[in-house]
């Protein structure tokens, strides 16, 4: 029910794009239109884990440099019967986490540094497993495909002035009450699409996470603290970039200005409800198998704030000098 629910959304985002499209253009604006949106979606389809990747700073770490966080996504995967995604660290105190990537075979996952700080291995298991529920359905592909709509209906919608507005009104139907309509309702209508196809999603990925890790406690535990960390520590990557916050496990716009606005995500107290009551219906069907713990082939580089150093990391990131004299205790250290 949820893939009907987000398949008829994702028709609904496209046909407001090509609505966009008519009014400015008439039929052959509708077209090209069209034209536009399958050729961007292609673009998203091959580019977006590297696109949403850079623009968040990420970069990659493997067993030797971050060894417990790699064996706990491996461990996960193998639960979950995927490949083994790419796994990368982003340099900010919030916590927070996303994964990305086209297919299960070219899917990445990242999490912050504030994230491996915040929670405990349990906690941190229980939002891996939620992002891996995302590349298990595909969810960032699908994802990333609606910002890339949504934002050339933004994008359509800053120009209608200047291409829509004029006093030949052959290729613009409604004229300008027509354009001045679709200026202001259309990224309206766009962000109310893309809100409500994160809503299915983040609520699918929950459930499914929670029967990977075996779980749902360790997982709402997570979004309890994530929840609350990312109102007050700000992450300036994200903040530049709203268009991408629905990919994060949590928002991550602290709300200053107008980003509020891009809030796509469900009420956290409502999927915490939701987890609880699966863990209270999976005790009392026996489930809950305990996953085993996760090999250690040798300490983390990002166990503490000298061994991040020694490995080369910037003294600018969340363990900057500023901190080191008493940094905050986390599953790594």
């Amino acid at each position: 029910m949820n893939y009907i629910k987000t398949t008829f959304l994702l028709a609904a985002l496209t046909a407001l794009f090509m609505g966009m499209g008519y009014l400015l253009g008439g039929t052959s604006g509708m077209i090209m239109a069209l034209i536009f949106a399958a050729g961007m979606n292609v673009f998203s389809w091959w580019n977006s884990d590297k696109m949403v990747l850079r623009m968040n700073g990420a970069h990659p770490v493997d067993e030797t440099s971050a060894p417990e966080l790699y064996a706990l996504v491996r461990q996960l995967s193998q639960r979950a019967g995927l490949p083994m995604p790419k796994v990368y660290v982003m340099e900010t105190d919030q916590p927070n986490a996303f994964a990305t990537g086209r297919n299960p075979q070219h899917a990445a996952v990242a999490v912050t540094t504030g994230i491996m700080r915040a929670l405990n291995k349990e906690e941190l298991a229980g939002v891996l497993a939620h992002e891996l529920s995302h590349i298990k359905h595909r969810d960032t592909l699908i994802m990333t495909i609606t910002a890339t709509i949504a934002g050339a209906i933004s994008m359509l919608a800053n120009f209608a002035m200047f291409f829509g507005g004029g006093r030949d009104s052959r290729n613009n139907p409604l004229g300008f009450i027509g354009v001045l309509l679709m200026m202001i309702l259309a990224p309206m209508a766009a962000m109310l699409v893309q809100m409500a196809i994160s809503r299915t999603r983040e609520y699918a990925a929950d459930r499914e996470g929670a029967m990977i890790c075996g779980h749902p406690e360790w997982l709402a535990r997570a979004l309890e603290k994530i929840e609350a960390a990312a109102h007050a520590i700000p992450n300036p990557r994200a903040e530049a970039h709203p268009e991408m916050a629905h990919l994060f496990i949590v928002n991550p716009l602290t709300g200053q200005g107008m980003d509020n606005l891009f809030s796509t995500h469900p009420n956290t107290e409502n999927r915490v409800r939701a987890l609880m009551e699966l863990a209270r219906e999976m005790r009392g069907a026996g489930g809950g198998a305990d996953m085993a713990s996760a090999p250690v082939p040798r300490k983390d580089r990002y166990s503490r704030p000298d061994d991040y150093y020694a490995g080369g990391g910037s003294r600018s990131g969340p363990w900057s000098r500023a901190g080191k004299s008493n940094p905050p205790r986390g599953p790594w250290g």
